[in-house]
């Protein structure tokens, strides 16, 4: 019995630490295209430094996912890039969770690019 509640007990963690933040907004990646001069929007690729490396675009600043976000501006819209929407979804829940209000997970990342 224990067992089975220790299970639910994690099963409902998990949920809830990958339940998007409210007002996390999508973009795909030709809307980003569109958008890549705004000087009111601050681009961040979570990736490794390798895969930032590797390729980038270059208006995104690698700061890596479990970075310190807080050093972030926030009265800009903070973009949010990695290969595939994943981490960079994690990374918009972080922003959320420290007061960010404007934050835009790019759909599909960098493989979508």
């Amino acid at each position: 019995m224990e067992t089975i509640l220790l299970i639910a007990v994690i099963a409902a963690f998990l949920i809830w630490r990958m339940k998007p933040a409210k007002g996390v907004n999508t973009m795909t990646t030709a809307q980003l295209k569109a958008v890549l001069n705004d000087k009111d929007k601050v681009f961040v690729d979570v990736r490794t430094p390798a895969e930032y490396k590797a390729r980038n675009v270059k208006q995104f600043k690698n700061i890596p996912l479990g970075s310190d976000f807080s050093k972030l501006p926030k009265d800009k819209e903070i973009v949010v890039i990695c290969q595939s929407g994943m981490r960079s979804k994690q990374a918009c829940n972080q922003l959320k969770k420290l007061g960010y209000e404007k934050v835009t997970n790019v759909r599909g990342g960098m493989s979508a690019y």
